[in-house]
């Protein structure tokens, strides 16, 4: 589904949620990945979240962003709330 919408020259932004975790663990192959994103219509912009990315993803990415958590509610006693953290 996700190789349907980066060929889609009609979206303009495609967010991957999630991706580096299927790279990280070998469930889908880092190459054909990179090929799609190469192939993608111009002007298409895909976001990738996630920790771990691989190197090579990281190699190919225009912008490339490391968040760290420097502090969170669920840490002064608020649970995970909807929405936000799940």
């Amino acid at each position: 589904q996700a190789r349907a919408l980066l060929r889609d020259p009609a979206l303009g932004l495609v967010v991957l949620d999630e991706l580096t975790y299927p790279l990280k663990y070998g469930w889908l192959d880092i190459a054909e990945v990179l090929t799609d994103l190469a192939t993608r219509p111009a002007g298409q912009h895909v976001v990738i979240t996630g920790r771990g990315a691989p190197e090579a993803l990281c190699e190919a990415a225009d912008t490339l962003t490391q968040m760290a958590d420097i502090r969170h509610a669920f840490r002064a006693g608020i649970k995970a709330q909807r929405g936000i953290d799940l």
